[in-house]
């Protein structure tokens, strides 16, 4: 079933339309407009007995948010897959996405970020202002003994809090990767993290200051021992402490520093988001847990989601060994399994470590290899050294666990005239992806094949062979002569070509099938948006009735005995005990009943698999005709496309201001400094044909 171009209209129209007024509630939560009118209004509308004071928020931060990421599903599963793979119409706001400053820390910043950047910002001044006018208006109701001074000072210390709880409202859905929040704006998971970084900091600066300011005072004033209270009618401080001093030990360790030379201790304490959530939702109560429900419930879906698919084992059918130290895996998928170039794959191999998890870009291309899905990884770290170790160790079967592919919701650079495509190393790998696509959509009618220049810049000539992933192992390779393909390569650490009989032969290594292992496939099956969106929406619902049903028999009749009141803590403890138990018991009912699905279509494949070889030699393109048996049309159309270039390194201004297309799409992969280079050519305004993307999880 295909949506009109009307329909879309219509429902991209109410999307905008809730989440503008979402929006518009947070801005006026501040105001004297919100507490003296919306909100006694609402209460006396929505029935106390059930929710009590939650009512209100449950109904204002947490319903749309909520009902936009459930119907949001629906829309991305009706809408038009044909536009995903041929895309030819220019975005309007194309010329807001381009890069506008590049520079630390924030990374490389378009016009588009730029501006919600200052909406944001804008935003948290607009609500610390109306929160302190509207305090500072009451300050007559200051403690006995508290001079003014020291209660404007308290005041702003409390709502620093709520500012940073502002950005906590945000701070997951950049990292939860199967929302459907994300691609209905055109994100992804991996280029929105830097949007959970520049949250994850500003929120902990308004924590800190939020907590030395409270502790200042409660030095000035004589009461430290407030700092050890845990209040049975409001807040506990001692939770909050104990939250900031969880917090700070994450930040710390998430700082580029630490995250890149000390990527397994920030990964490790990383994990301490857990107990963080626990005490800061203790701290907070349930009125505040509300506005941050949204977020951290999909969030939950999500992981419990990843959780339940990595449980699974994924059969590995192959491995092509590159004499550059360079593996590509190969493993089996469900014909229905469909993805997207530059999607993300993450591996888990519990031989090498049972929790260490890294994402991998996807190199084959769902189209053209229906079967099969293919990820590149080259030995830089200990965890790659040990797998390339373990591969070349004789094993005959490898047990590896999987999660994803997470990836764009369209081919968007498609609808370029020209594609630039600029790698550094191993970042060439997104790339195969896309020349794979860019191949198979030749056969198309009236598609436009763009031209594609691709710039490769390697430290070694042995890294060349990297390229000859460009060929799959399987597929229509023959169609490559009918792209308009320039690949210029440089080396940059060698001067000259060396001797052909240097470089060792290509192996491909094969592995036996286990009955214990499937191929990989969608997470909840071909119709993964509309289970997902099931999901959420009777998630949510089972929330509301199961909180309903306690607050009316169990914490309504405690409130309203004259010698009793129920304890603040124990309402955000409900709160999180009945979102955990909703989540699992309907994402874990969902998951069993696709995963059936799934396994009657894996058993078909496997009965359809036949053996095969357990390793197979060829050399590799780049070391000339004659060093093989047979050589193919692909190969000899990739020698006769590629210029290598010794001793030197590229000069991007050069090569793109040199394009003459009036649409080039660039794409660039790799270091950070080659990144920025490239994104700081396209920011000068130059060359105005030049369209940005930057491909990376840092900044």
């Amino acid at each position: 079933m295909k949506m009109s171009s009307k329909a879309k209209a219509m429902v991209r129209m109410i999307f905008l339309v809730v989440f503008v007024g979402w929006l518009m509630i947070w801005v006026m939560l501040p105001t004297k407009l919100y507490k003296n009118t919306w909100t006694p209004t609402l209460e006396t509308k929505l029935t106390s007995t059930y929710f009590g004071g939650q009512g209100t928020n449950l109904l204002l931060f947490s319903f749309p948010v909520m009902f936009i990421a459930a119907f949001g599903c629906a829309y991305l599963h009706f809408q038009n897959r044909s536009t995903h793979s041929n895309d030819q119409s220019k975005s309007a706001a194309a010329s807001l996405k381009r890069p506008v400053r590049v520079m630390a820390p924030l990374g490389i910043v378009s016009a588009l970020e730029l501006i919600f950047a200052a909406m944001f910002v804008a935003l948290l001044i607009w609500s610390l202002a109306n929160y302190l006018y509207v305090s500072f208006g009451h300050l007559h109701m200051h403690k006995e003994g508290e001079k003014i001074w020291q209660a404007k000072f308290r005041s702003v210390s409390l709502r620093l809090g709520y500012i940073g709880n502002i950005c906590w409202a945000f701070l997951f859905f950049p990292v939860t990767r199967g929302s459907s929040l994300l691609p209905l704006v055109g994100l992804t998971s991996e280029s929105s993290i830097k949007y959970h970084i520049w949250l994850g900091h500003v929120s902990n600066i308004l924590f800190v200051a939020h907590t030395v300011g409270f502790i200042c005072y409660w030095a000035i004033t004589n009461q430290m021992a407030e700092i050890l209270e845990w209040s049975k009618t409001w807040v506990s401080n001692v939770a909050g402490v104990i939250a900031i001093v969880i917090a700070v030990p994450m930040w710390v360790t998430s700082l580029p520093h630490f995250r890149r030379k000390k990527f397994e201790l920030f990964f490790s304490t990383h994990h301490l988001y857990l107990v963080y959530i626990i005490f800061y939702v203790l701290h907070v109560g349930d009125a505040y847990f509300c506005m941050i429900l949204p977020g951290i419930f999909l969030f939950l879906i999500d992981r419990c989601l990843r959780f339940l698919q990595s449980r699974q084992r994924t059969r590995l059918l192959s491995a092509r060994l590159l004499p550059c130290g360079v593996v590509e895996l190969n493993f089996s998928k469900t014909p229905g399994l469909y993805y997207n170039p530059t999607s993300i794959l993450f591996l888990n191999v519990p031989r090498i470590s049972k929790l260490q998890w890294h994402p991998f870009t996807v190199s084959s291309s769902c189209n053209m290899e229906a079967d099969q899905l293919s990820v590149v990884i080259k030995t830089q770290g200990t965890w790659s050294h040990k797998l390339y170790q373990e591969i070349t160790s004789s094993l005959d079967h490898l047990h590896v666990s999987t999660e994803g592919p997470y990836g764009p919701n369209s081919s968007h650079f498609l609808r370029h005239e020209c594609l630039v495509l600029v790698s550094g190393g191993s970042g060439v790998t997104p790339f195969i992806s896309i020349i794979r696509e860019i191949i198979f959509q030749t056969q198309m009618p009236n598609f436009r094949v763009p031209r594609v220049v691709m710039i490769c810049a390697f430290k070694n000539s042995a890294d060349l062979a990297m390229l000859d992933f460009l060929v799959p192992i399987s597929g229509i390779p023959s169609k490559i002569p009918q792209i308009q393909l320039q690949i210029e390569a440089y080396i940059t650490r060698e001067k000259e070509q060396p001797k052909t009989e240097t470089q060792k032969p290509l192996q491909t290594i094969w592995f036996k099938p286990s009955p214990f292992d499937s191929p990989i496939a969608a997470t909840l099956g071909p119709n993964n948006w509309l289970w997902l969106g099931a999901i959420i929406s009777s998630s949510f619902l089972m929330f509301l009735l199961l909180l309903g049903i306690v607050t009316r028999y169990y914490i309504y009749p405690i409130d309203h005995n004259t010698e009793q009141i129920y304890h603040f803590s124990y309402r955000a403890l409900w709160d999180m005990f009945l979102v955990c138990v909703c989540v699992f018991i309907v994402s874990s009912a969902v998951f069993l009943w696709c995963k059936k699905q799934n396994t009657r279509e894996g058993n078909q494949i496997q009965n359809n698999e036949i053996a095969t070889p357990t390793t197979s030699h060829e050399a590799p393109w780049f070391s000339g005709a004659d060093d093989r048996e047979l050589e193919s049309l692909p190969h000899q159309c990739l020698v006769q496309a590629t210029k290598v270039h010794f001793g030197s390194r590229p000069d991007f201004k050069k090569i793109l201001f040199d394009l003459k297309e009036s649409d080039v799409g660039v794409l660039a992969c790799g270091p950070r400094k080659m990144r920025h280079d490239v994104a700081k050519i396209c920011a000068s305004g130059l060359a105005p044909n030049l369209h940005f993307e930057s491909i990376s999880f840092t900044l």
